[in-house]
């Protein structure tokens, strides 16, 4: 083929048509190919759209729209062949089997029958997929141009779906909402974000506070951004380092159910929770999971350790995993799907983290790590997408569904969270597990809602750790 012909569109005429010509394209099934045809026709069926639903049913599954492989047969006849110019007069469709995410569909059209009186030609039109199963069969006839057309493809317009993916808060507060608020230590929130950010949990009833900071500081931040402290416990302290030593000394004596970061560094308040004399300490490794989720993926999903273990070995990353295999499970997944990540998919001696992930799995496998379903070295595209996944021959029950996502090393993790943040439109929520209490570790360009979220979950780990203590 021409090497233009990625931006030339030819047809064929009548005249240069033969019996058994045929031409084919091939499509890969994404979520965004359905939710756009979902749009475009206003078939919003369950089936096609709730994940949830879907796996309930005959196809176990989210499965296109019949139609949409009809729509693909039409592009054929319109680009192809004949190509423009064509006129469509009929098209009948069988289907024969369910198209699922990921399926890649080659879709076919021969030439079965020319009647020159008419330029009417009939094309035999077929879709099958990967495996060469026949998905869809069917008949089309069309008149084919009679003039040579030739043009340069028409450039399509960008389209961004404005989908399901920031409804999370809204509907993880209705869910807490009959959990009593839980007490809470918010250690020297001495700036107008902590303060705001801890009486909007407070009015939400997730915390009832104890601010646990040096008293004129902290009244002196509270004026300044008109916040009013009237009605809140307040401990004075010295110092925030004082304040991280207080709140550890609240939590062991189970004077509060949490503690929550205020306007100090990340390093100081953890040193105090980490320390051997803090009582706090128990059989895990500390462990920082973000809660994400996205307008592009399905459901929330954890990215684990972005925050607290810089470099962790072997032993280190499998009570990451047991971390965020339990936070997992307080948020509704039974058994969540642990996606273990590299720059690839297979075992490479050279990759450390690859040997890492082969040896998370098999100790899954023998019992050592309990309660989900593990999956690696797997590369992020294999992770969160069945397409990436079964493009690259990849056959696992966590491939492009996984509810964990493991990274290597704290760099990578801080930048793959940070660019769903930024780039992916993820909302987010911030956790400590492995403490005996919930740890809230907020940023300073943490949203109000993310500042929410974190204390949500939060209110559902004190509530489990009651009647589980870890």
């Amino acid at each position: 083929m021409p090497d233009d012909d990625l931006r030339i569109l030819r047809n064929r005429t009548f005249d240069e048509l033969a019996i058994g010509d045929s031409a084919c394209i091939e499509r890969t099934l994404t979520r965004q190919d359905i939710q756009l045809f979902a749009i475009l026709s206003g078939d919003a069926n369950p089936q096609h759209l709730d994940p949830e639903f879907a796996a309930s049913t005959r196809f176990h599954g989210v499965i296109a729209h019949g139609m949409w492989g009809g729509a693909l047969i039409s592009a054929v006849l319109g680009t192809r062949l004949p190509g423009p110019g064509t006129i469509y007069l009929g098209q009948t469709l069988r289907f024969l089997a369910p198209v699922k995410l990921g399926d890649r569909i080659t879709i076919s059209v021969t030439v079965d029958a020319l009647d020159p009186a008419t330029r009417r030609v009939s094309l035999a039109c077929r879709c099958r997929n990967q495996d060469g199963v026949a998905v869809i069969e069917g008949e089309a006839e069309v008149i084919a141009p009679d003039e040579r057309i030739e043009r340069a493809r028409t450039a399509l317009p960008g389209v961004r779906l404005e989908v399901s993916g920031h409804d999370g808060l809204k509907r993880l507060l209705a869910h807490v909402a009959p959990m009593p608020a839980i007490r809470v230590a918010v250690v020297h929130p001495c700036d107008a974000l902590s303060l705001s950010g801890t009486l909007d949990a407070r009015d939400a009833g997730l915390i009832e506070p104890l601010l646990i900071a040096p008293r004129a500081r902290l009244e002196a931040a509270a004026a300044e951004a008109g916040i009013d402290l009237s009605g809140l416990a307040i401990e004075d302290v010295p110092h925030s380092h004082a304040a991280a030593a207080r709140a550890v000394e609240l939590a062991r004596e189970g004077a509060v159910e949490a503690i929550m970061k205020g306007s100090l560094h990340t390093d100081e308040l953890m040193s105090a929770v980490v320390a051997r004399e803090s009582g706090l300490r128990t059989k895990r490794r500390v462990s920082h999971c973000f809660v994400l989720q996205t307008p592009h993926y399905p459901r929330p999903f954890i990215v684990t350790d972005a925050a607290i273990n810089l470099a962790p070995d072997l032993e280190q990353k499998a009570d990451i995993i047991r971390n965020a295999i339990d936070l997992a499970q307080t948020i509704g997944v039974e058994r969540p799907k642990v996606a273990i990540l590299a720059a690839v998919e297979t075992v490479t001696p050279s990759m450390p983290a690859t040997l890492d992930a082969a040896a998370l799995c098999k100790m899954a496998d023998r019992g050592q790590i309990e309660g989900g379903v593990l999956d690696g070295p797997l590369a992020f595209d294999n992770a969160v997408s069945i397409a990436a996944a079964r493009t690259k021959g990849i056959v696992s029950d966590v491939a492009g569904q996984a509810d964990i996502l493991v990274v290597p090393d704290l760099e990578s993790g801080n930048m793959l969270a940070k660019q769903l943040m930024y780039m992916g439109e993820a909302a987010s929520a911030g956790i400590v597990l492995g403490a005996k209490v919930p740890v809230i570790l907020t940023s300073r360009a943490d949203s109000r809602d993310s500042r929410m979220a974190s204390c949500a979950i939060a209110l559902m780990l004190a509530h489990r750790y009651r009647a589980s203590p870890p």
